[in-house]
């Protein structure tokens, strides 16, 4: 099963579009997830549209049509793998030992909102993710987007990919 990931949008307020290449790979993903802050309605309709299957949340940017549609924590068993997506997590420091705490029956934790890409483990094993943004790179030197392969109920092949 191909993941793609994203986070933090800003549609149209960063970008009028998301990237073609990005595009392509939403296309041939199996699951795309979306961990907040989309500001527009419509890029959450054309996701739906072009995607498989779309797993996403709100975020502290996303106005009430957004959080009608969707929860503020998105949950899914994909393959046999616990998924969680939240837009906010807190401070760094301190984040995995908090998330254990938060996700006690999480295997995978997608996340957004700071725009920096992270990649980590807990001492439990749950496997945090943050895609950074497709569109907003902030204080990154590359705007950015992740990719996974679930395989068997195991979590793979994670790759972070700039724009």
């Amino acid at each position: 099963m191909r993941l793609v990931l994203i986070s933090d949008t800003h549609l149209p307020v960063r970008a009028k579009r998301l990237p073609a290449v990005l595009w392509e790979e939403i296309e041939a993903a199996d699951v795309v997830i979306h961990a907040g802050d989309w500001v527009n309605v419509e890029l959450l309709d054309e996701l739906t549209e072009r995607s498989a299957r779309l797993i996403g949340c709100w975020g502290n940017n996303d106005g009430p049509l957004l959080r009608a549609r969707l929860p503020e924590v998105a949950r899914a068993s994909l393959d046999g793998l616990s998924v969680a997506v939240v837009h906010e997590t807190g401070a760094a420091k301190g984040r995995e030992l908090r998330c254990e705490k938060a996700y006690p029956d999480v295997d995978l934790l997608v996340f957004g909102h700071s725009h920096i890409p992270w990649d980590t483990t807990t001492p439990r094993g749950l496997r945090l993710l943050n895609p950074g943004s497709p569109t907003d790179r902030r204080r990154q030197p590359y705007c950015t987007y992740q990719t996974a392969v679930i395989e068997s109920g195991r979590l793979e092949d994670v790759a972070l990919h700039n724009l």
